[in-house]
């Protein structure tokens, strides 16, 4: 069986989509949707940048949004489709965008509010972000729990056995840091973010975010989505949006979610957007399965190369 995977904010590159954007029209239109849909030249964003803009978190997630639909329009429009879809963090909108949960134009607008509120819940500087490698999940919620005081740090990303990004007020990040190396941790790299995500501290952003959720119009999705908040597959409109509601200040599951695609029949996963990011994680997590990207035509190609030799793994 297929999972489609969506990547997440951190993913994104000036120059993304351009080229399949200039090659593909069903892939142009996207941008072209996306731009009517917010207002603004979000396409002009993702080919050419300036980087310093296109790194605003709200430019940031409609931008990948935006580039994972048309790689996803690309692939089902050439008859690939897939049995499971997941996303981390923001690429689970991505999944229920592709998955028909949620309409395109809907999504962009909302993922743009869903960047600007978690940029607005914590002061600038008053937040940070570390990835600690060479330590579990429970070595590091240890490393958080034990300095953690009166201030926030937990484990906002489980990415693999041995990476788990933490997220938190500035000093209780670094405390964190120094505590995870005695316990173990080989390295702590700090991430240059512009918020503490997926921790107690993004709870204002979650409760802004919540009544816009609750308004919109979903659907079923047409294939389950794994949510990040529990590992679980997702199947009906309504659990999906609680699941989005509680993803803003919950640690995302990913590797939990890896696991859990595997368990139920899943050997190969297609990363569905820029970058390589998920297709190293899932790597690192399970070296059993078949990992491909597709975020340009060269792979497109391969995917198309190869998919033949899969079997009937499409929906």
């Amino acid at each position: 069986m297929v999972a489609f995977v969506f990547p997440g904010q951190g993913s994104q590159y000036v120059g993304m989509g351009k080229e399949l954007a200039d090659t593909f029209p069903i892939c142009r239109q996207v941008f072209e949707e996306a731009d009517d849909a917010l207002g603004q030249k979000i396409s002009r964003l993702c080919f050419d940048g300036p980087a310093e803009e296109l790194q605003l978190t709200e430019h940031t997630q409609p931008a990948i949004l935006a580039m994972s639909v048309a790689v996803c329009r690309l692939l089902t429009s050439r008859g690939y489709g897939s049995h499971y879809m997941a996303g981390h963090s923001l690429g689970e909108y991505s999944a229920h965008v592709a998955a028909g949960t949620l309409g395109f134009a809907d999504a962009l607008r909302l993922v743009s509010r869903r960047g600007r509120y978690m940029q607005e819940a914590v002061p600038v500087g008053q937040g940070a972000m570390a990835v600690v490698m060479g330590l579990d999940a429970e070595g590091v919620q240890r490393a958080c729990t034990e300095v953690a005081g009166d201030e926030v740090v937990s484990a906002a990303n489980l990415n693999t056995p041995s990476q788990v990004a933490i997220s938190g007020h500035v000093q209780a990040v670094e405390r964190a840091g120094v505590r995870a190396r005695e316990l173990g941790a080989k390295r702590v790299v700090p991430l240059s973010v512009s918020a503490p995500f997926h921790c107690a501290l993004m709870k204002p952003a979650e409760i802004r975010l919540e009544p816009e959720l609750r308004a919109l119009v979903v659907r079923d999705p047409s294939v389950p989505v794994i949510a990040n908040i529990d590992a679980k597959p997702k199947r009906a409109g309504t659990e999906s949006v609680e699941a989005l509601i509680r993803q803003v200040s919950s640690p995302v599951l990913w590797e939990a979610s890896v696991r859990t695609l595997v368990d139920v029949g899943v050997s190969t996963f297609l990363e569905v957007g820029p970058g390589r990011v998920l297709t190293g994680l899932i790597k690192k997590t399970d070296r059993a399965v078949r990992v491909l990207n597709v975020e340009d035509s060269d792979g497109l190609a391969s995917v198309e190369s190869i998919w033949a030799s899969l079997g009937d793994n499409t929906v």
